[in-house]
Order: structure tokens, then C-alpha cells, then sequence
């Protein structure tokens, strides 16, 4: 949002500079991410003046040149060659003069003194759009000669320079977004020093007629519409704004369209009530009606968008057909044209919810919809409407040709609050005496309506919207009296607990800083994201979606019930970018909903979830060692030694695909805590992601309840351990889970270890069998083994094998 300070100035009396009147907004809450300044016309006219055509003649060497003699003031005349076909003697002109910078059409350049074919030029005569006063190019300006040569330019037109703040306003303080919200704050900073009130915009001149038109308001919904206004002018003349109003809506970054558009505009950002008018002759039936309109009616925005309106819509609309979406967007036919000489100028509290459900389902923001959404003014509505038409009457001219339209007059009440003296010092942090704690409360428009001992109980403007509860006074007390000078206190005071139960954060920790180790990146993705990806997912009933009801736009419209799109998008976004080595994990909860809809069995759940994902290569190539691409079991060999990091043990694996993994599923104590595998081409294609993509998904919840805090210890053996290898033909359809398995059920005292070496399909093995190089290890930890024992053993598992996996040794 941009403020304007000689806007500001309009209403509170600033006597400190612009650096610390921006130091000062961002004390108060009005954070200041940037300062510009603003010249009307660019440049401010520095170096041009006014000057005096002394002579005049045609250019020796150049048909359409003319060799001018100037008096620019202070005894000082300039040769110049001037091109322009309308120049001559004793004309009043413009004049650049040497080292003057010039700004036109996005363009800038230096007078200088210089030989134009052959002949001295020390200084330009100016047409309008050399110097930006206007667009024309015919020929040089040719002033009154009433100016006396020498005068700056800049006294003749009226040149502004402002100083512009660009304010990051929070979403709750809707009451400081505009210029008199903000200068509302700074009074109320100014006055804990010297007492000071802003200046309001006096409208006691208003005069509504006698009469009204035939005109006939009514508003269906009053829940959707609180309260609505109007007025009719008729005599206006449709034009350009006045210089000043066109400055004013110039700096905060708006453009001027016409005079009648241009005050609405102005009205908006100096006490953020939008207005809205409508040409009166386009008003069918000489009614309005606001309120919804039939579900599906057709309506073309002013835009030229034409839009599908549905039953929760506000809109305004004459006798046969809707014109506005009522605080949101205007209708293409119904607005001001050239040749509108009566309107119907609208002042209106809207619901913010409807408004807000309006703009995000016709995919509009404007500046209206940004302050009715969140809550405007609801006792300003009559006050703007008469503070617009007298700004209308002085710079369009007309009449007041009806009386005040107004549903609903009734003021909104102040809220109530009830304050605890103690409650506040406990909540800053810090005493402040109740004499200060009331001036401040004062200064902020909040009437102060019960002050005894501990208690008081305070009355708060509807325009504060966001303040509804004793830690909001508290905020606001805060905010003023200053962060700064709360003291950070020199001791901590907190109490030790013990827990015996498994801290989330500890192994959280221990595996992150493991994963970084092993140089992943860790991710932080919005939970909400697209119900479109679920599309990809056949078997995914979507019914267990958690929707969002007012959802931002459509991606953000649902919480994800699967990590893996996140990973995805990321990924996307590196490869987008030329980054193909990618390796990134995140800890996020996924969320659904079970029961059914609406009735009394409807619940949510959420559960964490730890995600990896990698592709391209984990390790690049460089003289020592080639590049090596992530795989099925790097991911693999990644997810042990996660497991081995927080104490899983005994972990089995077995094969699992769904709608877009293919690869296994890890299961501990009959419970599955992790997936991984292979992303399913569909879905990586989808993302336009060329290179096999591996991902991993870990229960995180089942496994913080299967790990412990317990520390095992182990001492060293003593006896040697023996190994002993076995090279088995085996069918194909065989998994080296089953070899380990039966290997630990057969001998389940001295068999340490099972691992697997070498696998071997293809010359010399039988189709449908393959071959796999097994190590086993063997160890004692009360004798060493003699080689009967060990062969013992192992005949015992050849036994095992051939009966119930049908291997054969080769």
C-alpha cells in the first residue's frame, strides 16, 4: 500500500523528516518496506525557464532550422537553433538550458552546447511532450507574455514533489489502509507527547435536494448487505481531473481516468470507502435492487470478462438486468462515459465474508474487494458518500438532485471490552502506569468507559476490526508506547521437567542432521496444494479430502493427502532450472477426512510423515571417481541407515506398488513404517520430469512408537567369528528375505549375520532360475568354533534350502 506524505499532511500537522517518519510507521506497526520520491513531472522543470525570442531567422545551411536569440534572464541571451515550424520573434517560449536533464516518453537526455550544421546552440526552445506537460509534438510551447524571462518553469506549473511510503500492511489492521488511517496512527503516536487530533474533511456544506428523483432502493439481503447509500448529481460534465487530484492519485501509483472515476478512487484511498458510480440514464425502471441474482445469470464485467454469477453474488442491478458485482467490479455497460451528465453515486457496507467468497471464486482482486473483504468503517458509509460529492460538485460541477439514500442509518455500536491492570503488565512484560495505559487508549479513539482500580472496561470504534479481546488493547498499548522499550529481561526463569517418553524433536534432529550430512536438502512445502494431482491417483478416494472453504485459489483449495507431490514440485522446479541432481527430504503431515459428511461421525486426522526423494547423480563426477546415479538401493541403503540412526532393528521388507511407487514396503513389529521405490513414469512425466525419480515415505508416528530411549550395550567377543559362503541356484521367483529369514529360523543361536554378494542371471544358468553368492556369518560368545560345528551348521542350512526353496548348490 502506498501513502503519500503531502497527502498526509492534508490531515495531521508532520513537522520530522521522511527517514524518521519512516522509522516512526514501522514502530507503530505500519512496517515501511520502501521510500520513492514523486515528481508530477519528471525532472521537476529544473534548468527550464521562461524566454523571450528576441530574434529570428532561417538557418544558413538547413531548410527547416531556425538560428534564435533568447533572453533567458539574469542579462543573458543564448544563441539556439530551433527546428520547431511555429517559432518567432517576440514569442514567450520554454527554454532547456545547458546541463538540463529532459524525461520524454521513458527517455532521458543532457542539453548541451553544440554546432548544428555549422552554427552555435546553447539551449533548446521546449515543445509540451519534450518536458512533459503533454503528448503534443506540432511545435514549441509559446507562453502569455505576461512572464517575465528567467522565471523558473517550475513556478508556472504546478510541479509536485512527495515523498512515497510503500507500507507492508498486515492483513487485520484494514483500519490503516488509507491516508487517514495512517495519519489516525501517527496522531495517536504524537500525542503521547503533545496532544493532536487529525483534521477531517468538513462536509457541513453538503445539501441534499428536497425532492428525490423518481428513484427506488432496495435491498433484499441484509445480511449480505448491512447498509447502502446514495445520491444523485445531475449537471455534470464528464472531463479531465484538476492538476492536484491527478498529483494526488499520480503518486500512490493509480492513473487518473476522469473526473468523476478519479474522486471515487481518491475517496477510497483517502478513508478506504470504495464508491461506485453509475450513469443514472442506464438505470432501467429508475431502480436498484441489492441483493443475489439467479444462479447462472450471465454478466459482463467491466473488464470485458464475461462471467457465470451464482445465488451467493451481491448484486446491484436495475429493473431488468444486474450492473455491478456489488464491492468487487463494476459492469461494462452501466459505468461513466463521456457524455454522462447524471449518476448514482453508491456508498455501501458489504458482508466481508460474501465479498471475499465473490472475489476468489470470479478470480478478482481489486482495491475495493481487498478492503471490503476484510472489513471496512461501518459508521463512515454516509460521511464518504457526502464527502464525494462535494469533491464531485467542485471538479465536475453539478447539483445535489436527490435526497440521501439510506437503508439502514442506525450507527454500529462500540464493542465493549473488559480490561485487568495486572493482566496487561503480565502480557508486556513489562509495568507501565495505568495513567499512561489510559492516554494511550485515549489517543487511539478507544473511550475509556469504566476506570476502577484493577478493572477497566473500554469502548472500541467499529472501525478497529481486529480488536476484539483484552490481548488486542494489549497489542495496541504495545504498539504505541513501543517494542523498543520493553527491556529484555536479564534472567530466565523456567522450571526442568523430566520425560521418559521419546522426544519427536530429538530424533527428528538426529536424522536430519544425518541427511544433511549425506548432502540432501531439506524442504518446507505448503500443506495446501491441488485436488488436480489426486487425478493421477486412481485408487485414491477423494471423499477423504480435507477441503479449504474459502480457498485462495485453486492451489491451495485442498490439504494434501500425500507427501509425495510436494517432492515432486520441488524437484520440478530444480530440473526446470537446469538443476538435474536433486536429493531432498521433508518432515510434513498429510491429512484426511473419515466419516461421513456432515453428520455427527465426521472427524479428521492428520499424520506425520517423513519424505525423500532423489534423482539425477548423488555423487558428481570428478578425477578421482566417476559420477554414480541415485538408484533403487542407494534410496534403500539410505532408509537402513536411517533405521540403524534412531534404533529400528529387525526391519523386513517386502514388495508394494500403488498408484505411484513401485518398490517395497519396510515393516517392523507387524507394522509398516516406510515405502520406497521407483515414482510410476505417469505421474514424473506429468511433472515433465525426464530422469528416474526414487522416492521414500516413512510413518514417522508408528515409528516414534516403536522406538525407545533404551541404550543396549554389547561388549566386544571375545571368540573369533567364521564366514562361510554358499552360491545357490535358485527360482526366480525366490527373494533373498526368504533366504535370510530361513537362515536366522534354522540356526538361531551362532548365525550373526546374512548378507548377499553377487547375483548372477544369464550364460549357464537354466531359464527361470538365477544365482545368488550368500555370506554367512558365524560366531560364538563362549568358545571358539571348530570346523565340525561350523559344518554342522552349514549342511543344516543347504538341508533347509533345498526342501523348502528347491536351491541347489552350484
Amino acid at each position: 500500500m502506498k501513502i503519500s506524505l503531502n497527502w498526509l499532511k492534508k490531515y495531521i500537522d508532520i513537522t520530522i523528516d521522511a527517514d524518521e517518519l519512516s522509522r516512526v510507521l514501522t514502530d507503530i506497526g505500519l512496517e515501511v518496506e520502501g521510500v520513492e520520491v514523486f515528481e508530477s513531472i519528471k525532472g521537476g522543470l529544473q534548468g527550464v525557464v521562461v524566454g523571450k525570442v528576441l530574434q529570428c531567422g532561417k538557418h544558413p545551411n538547413a531548410d527547416k532550422l531556425h538560428i534564435t536569440t533568447v533572453d533567458v534572464g539574469n542579462n543573458t541571451v543564448l544563441p539556439i537553433v530551433c527546428g520547431a515550424p511555429n517559432v518567432a520573434t517576440n514569442q514567450t517560449v520554454l527554454v532547456a538550458t545547458v546541463g538540463t536533464t529532459l524525461y520524454s516518453k521513458n527517455q532521458e537526455f543532457v542539453i548541451k552546447k553544440a554546432k548544428i550544421r555549422g552554427e552555435e546552440s546553447s539551449g533548446m526552445i521546449c515543445a509540451e511532450d519534450e518536458i512533459g506537460l503533454g503528448d503534443n509534438h506540432d511545435g514549441i510551447m509559446v507562453l502569455s507574455d505576461t512572464y517575465v524571462a528567467g522565471t523558473p518553469a517550475s513556478e508556472i506549473f504546478e510541479v509536485e514533489n512527495d515523498v512515497v511510503f510503500e507500507i507492508g500492511l498486515t492483513p487485520n489492521r484494514i483500519d490503516a489502509a488509507s491516508h487517514i488511517g495512517v495519519a489516525r496512527d501517527l496522531a495517536a503516536f504524537f500525542s503521547l507527547k503533545t496532544p493532536q487530533k487529525i483534521t477531517m474533511p468538513d462536509v457541513q456544506s453538503f445539501v441534499a435536494a428536497k425532492q428525490n428523483h423518481s428513484l427506488q432502493v432496495t435491498v433484499t439481503n441484509a445480511d449480505l448487505c448491512p447498509r447502502y447509500a446514495g445520491v444523485v448529481i445531475s449537471g455534470l460534465t464528464v472531463k479531465e481531473s484538476p492538476t492536484w487530484l491527478k498529483n494526488r492519485l499520480k503518486a500512490i501509483g493509480q492513473k487518473p481516468i476522469n473526473n468523476v472515476v478519479d474522486v471515487t478512487n481518491f475517496i477510497l484511498h483517502e478513508m478506504a470507502q470504495p464508491l461506485h458510480a453509475f450513469d443514472y440514464d442506464k438505470i432501467a425502471g429508475n431502480k436498484i435492487i441489492v441483493g443475489p441474482c439467479a444462479k447462472n445469470t450471465k454478466f459482463t464485467t467491466l473488464d470485458g470478462v464475461e462471467r457465470t454469477l451464482s445465488e451467493h453474488d451481491i448484486m446491484i442491478s436495475n429493473a431488468t438486468e444486474p450492473m455491478c458485482i456489488g464491492g468487487v467490479l463494476g459492469g461494462l455497460h452501466s459505468g461513466i462515459t463521456e457524455n454522462t451528465t447524471t449518476i448514482f453515486l453508491e456508498s455501501a457496507y458489504f458482508n466481508p465474508v460474501a465479498i471475499r467468497k465473490t472475489a476468489k471464486a470470479h478470480g478478482i482482486s481489486t482495491d475495493a474487494s481487498f478492503r471490503f473483504e476484510r472489513g471496512i468503517d461501518p459508521n463512515i458509509t454516509l460521511y464518504a458518500l457526502k464527502r464525494a460529492a462535494l469533491l464531485m460538485q467542485e471538479v465536475a460541477g453539478g447539483t445535489v438532485a436527490s435526497q440521501l439514500y439510506d437503508t439502514n442509518p442506525t450507527p454500529v455500536p462500540p464493542k465493549r471490552i473488559s480490561l485487568s491492570v495486572a493482566k496487561i503488565h503480565a502480557l508486556i512484560g513489562k509495568e507501565i502506569s495505568k495513567e499512561t495505559i489510559c492516554s494511550i487508549l485515549s489517543a487511539l479513539d478507544i473511550y475509556i468507559d469504566v476506570n476502577k482500580d484493577d478493572t477497566l472496561e473500554v469502548l472500541v470504534p467499529p472501525y478497529r476490526v481486529d480488536v476484539d479481546r483484552q490481548e488486542d488493547i494489549v497489542e495496541e498499548i504495545l504498539r504505541m508506547y513501543g517494542f523498543n522499550n520493553i527491556q529484555i529481561p536479564t534472567s530466565i526463569r523456567s522450571s526442568i521437567s523430566y520425560s521418559q517418553g521419546v522426544s519427536d524433536n530429538t530424533y527428528k534432529s538426529r536424522v536430519s542432521d544425518y541427511l544433511v550430512d549425506q548432502g540432501w536438502f531439506e524442504t518446507m512445502n505448503n500443506s495446501l496444494t491441488r485436488s488436480s494431482y489426486y487425478n493421477k491417483l486412481p485408487n485414491f478416494d477423494t471423499n477423504t479430502f480435507v477441503r479449504i472453504l474459502n480457498p485462495l485459489s485453486a492451489e491451495f483449495e485442498v490439504l494434501r493427502g500425500e507427501m509425495i507431490f510436494n517432492a515432486l514440485e520441488v524437484v520440478a522446479f530444480n530440473y526446470n532450472r537446469q538443476n538435474h541432481d536433486v536429493r531432498i527430504f521433508e518432515f510434513g503431515k498429510i491429512y484426511s477426512k473419515t466419516g461421513i459428511a456432515g453428520s455427527v461421525t465426521e472427524s479428521y486426522a492428520e499424520s506425520q510423515k517423513l519424505s525423500l526423494c532423489a534423482t539425477g547423480n548423488y555423487i558428481s563426477q570428478y578425477w578421482g571417481d566417476s559420477e554414480k546415479e541415485a538408484d533403487f538401493f542407494y534410496l534403500k541403503t539410505m532408509l537402513s541407515r536411517i533405521f540403524q540412526k534412531i534404533g529400528l532393528q529387525k526391519i523386513s521388507m517386502k514388495p508394494y506398488s500403488n498408484d505411484f511407487l513401485e518398490g517395497q514396503v519396510c515393516v517392523c513389529e507387524s507394522q509398516e513404517i516406510a515405502r520406497y521405490g521407483l515414482v510410476s513414469s505417469h505421474i514424473s512425466s506429468f511433472f515433465e520430469i525426464e530422469k528416474p525419480v526414487f522416492y521414500a515415505e516413512l510413518n514417522w508416528d508408528i515409528i516414534l512408537k516403536i522406538v525407545t530411549n533404551e541404550i543396549l550395550f554389547k561388549a566386544i567377543p571375545l571368540f573369533p567369528e567364521v564366514h562361510r559362503d554358499l552360491s545357490l541356484l535358485l527360482d526366480t521367483s525366490v527373494t533373498y528375505e526368504q533366504i535370510e529369514q530361513l537362515a536366522f529360523e534354522t540356526e538361531k543361536h551362532l548365525l550373526k549375520k546374512v548378507s548377499i554378494f553377487d547375483i548372477y542371471q544369464g550364460k549357464g544358468i537354466p531359464d527361470g532360475k538365477k544365482s545368488y553368492a550368500v555370506s554367512f556369518t558365524i560366531q560364538s560368545d563362549t568358545k571358539t568354533l571348530v570346523d565340525k560345528e561350523i559344518d554342522a551348521i552349514m549342511n543344516k542350512l543347504i538341508r533347509v534350502y533345498s526342501q523348502k526353496l528347491n536351491a541347489e548348490l552350484r
